[in-house]
């Protein structure tokens, strides 16, 4: 891949690193319930997924309106690497140094969440009672092990994605053979 792709790339999940650390922090700052607020994760979806689509469109112009599936996939994927691992981390650096107390209240407000969601959903009583077990069992939600497992979910999910985003993107130049 050209390095000015890479560095596009770089660029945008950058720009999408700042956005996304910004809505951790002001969630963080001033509101801790947005973290469950099911519409506040949805959009945070959409902005990742938006922004590969952007960075694969750009290395895409950037190379004349021709790209290889491959090129238009490492765009995206490089994109959503750096834009979900900044927040991430300092999520992590929030919940684990700054302020612990917010960890565990928050931890205790999504455990609450999940319940009641089960319960609106009319989950059997002994399916919740084990869910619950297991999530208690959880000492940290915000631990380092939990967040690069997150970060890594992510990434797998997203690429899924920027598979099918490489597939619609792709061009081959009709002047190459």
């Amino acid at each position: 891949m050209d390095k000015s792709l890479k560095s596009s790339a770089v660029n945008y999940g950058l720009y999408l690193a700042l956005i996304l650390s910004s809505f951790t922090i002001i969630g963080y700052a001033v509101y801790l319930d947005l973290y469950i607020q099911w519409w506040f994760g949805i959009g945070q979806m959409l902005l990742v997924i938006i922004f590969g689509i952007i960075s694969a469109m750009s290395a895409k112009k950037l190379l004349g309106g021709f790209i290889s599936f491959k090129d238009a996939f490492t765009a995206f994927f490089i994109t959503i690497a750096v834009g979900v691992s900044i927040p991430a981390a300092i999520g992590f650096f929030i919940f684990n140094i700054v302020d612990t107390d917010a960890a565990a209240i928050l931890q205790q407000k999504i455990i609450d969440n999940q319940l009641a969601m089960m319960e609106k959903f009319g989950a059997p009583q002994a399916s919740i009672d084990e869910a619950m077990e297991q999530i208690q069992k959880e000492e940290n939600f915000f631990s380092i092990g939990n967040t690069i497992k997150s970060i890594a979910y992510q990434l797998v999910g997203f690429s899924v994605i920027g598979l099918i985003v490489a597939a619609v993107t792709k061009q081959k130049d009709p002047h190459e053979a």
